[in-house]
């Protein structure tokens, strides 16, 4: 069973779906830990609720605390982490330490529409005035640039004329409760695999 530390800065809608497809055998895991920005995130209160750690940490450039992150993942025997909402870039030293080991949910279909300030409204936004036919959402290891870590996998979704902000929003994130929980699943059952140095979810 891995142990799962989950960065997270929002609502945590992700995190509440994997939490709900482990409570329910579906994903073979333990969230040991919620890490967090914000101190003010809703997300905080279904942690509390559930029982789950929870650490409030500075992600801010020139005052990071990456060794005391670092303790606290050790300390709970973390396999993997999953970005779910995470609004701040990964410090270096977590990276390192766990390469091929973090995760991240985008809402679209990287490399389009990713890199810093494209999270959230900002993306769906970008995507109508692109002009584009099609966005979706990504499932990508981290790496130490902003949405830039080999992608695993993603999923499609058309869009329309009369489709908004909140219409797309509504729509990828309706996939992103699908494609993380399945990626996750593949990771903890060790059915990732590795092609020409790719990663690629099992047939």
């Amino acid at each position: 069973m891995m142990n799962l530390a989950i960065f997270a800065s929002g609502r945590g809608s992700n995190f509440k779906v994997i939490y709900s497809q482990i409570i329910s055998g579906k994903i073979n895991a333990n969230i040991s830990c919620l890490i967090t920005n914000n101190k003010t995130a809703a997300i905080l209160k279904f942690a509390q609720a559930n029982n789950i750690n929870i650490y409030i940490q500075d992600f801010d450039k020139d005052i990071t605390n990456e060794d005391k992150i670092l303790k606290i993942l050790k300390y709970h025997q973390i396999d993997l982490i999953v970005l779910a909402g995470f609004m701040k870039l990964v410090p270096h030293k977590i990276v390192e330490s766990f390469d091929r080991k973090i995760i991240n949910i985008h809402p679209s279909l990287l490399p389009l529409f990713g890199g810093k300030g494209y999270f959230g409204t900002n993306v769906h936004r970008k995507v109508i005035e692109s002009g584009v036919k099609f966005t979706g959402a990504t499932v990508h290891f981290v790496d130490e640039n902003y949405d830039q870590g080999q992608i695993i996998a993603q999923d499609i979704i058309s869009i329309s004329q009369e489709d908004t902000i909140d219409t797309i929003a509504k729509k990828v994130l309706k996939i992103e409760h699908v494609l993380l929980p399945k990626v996750l699943k593949e990771i903890c059952d060790d059915k990732l695999v590795w092609t020409n140095q790719k990663p690629w979810l099992s047939q």
